[in-house]
């Protein structure tokens, strides 16, 4: 399972509405080969469910991962941060062993 921060909830409410999409949209996270470590996430908007999707919702945010993606995400938690440093989504993945310096990929 995955768990949402409330800023990261805010953001993703707010990126919703934005869009104009509808209450049948949720946040599909994936892992996909790629990065500077091996493997990167990736966050979209989706309203079909795939095939062998898995649904959890968390803080109010149901959230679609695919059976290989719940093996590399499997608690983590998603955060959102907006301040000097930087801005964006950001994963705190207890499974990763390596991350980049960007935190956009990480190894396991």
């Amino acid at each position: 399972m995955i768990t949402i921060t409330d800023k990261a909830k805010e953001k993703i409410l707010s990126l919703i509405q934005e869009s104009n999409l509808d209450t049948s949209y949720f946040l599909q996270v994936s892992v996909k080969g790629g990065g500077c470590s091996g493997l990167s996430y990736n966050l979209d908007f989706d309203n079909k469910a795939k095939t062998g999707d898995q649904f959890f919702e968390d803080n109010n945010i149901k959230i679609a991962l695919d059976m290989k993606s719940f093996l590399y995400l499997a608690g983590t938690e998603l955060d959102f941060t907006d301040g000097l440093n930087g801005k964006g989504f950001s994963f705190n993945n207890p499974n990763a062993t390596r991350t980049c310096g960007c935190g956009e990929s990480f190894s396991v």
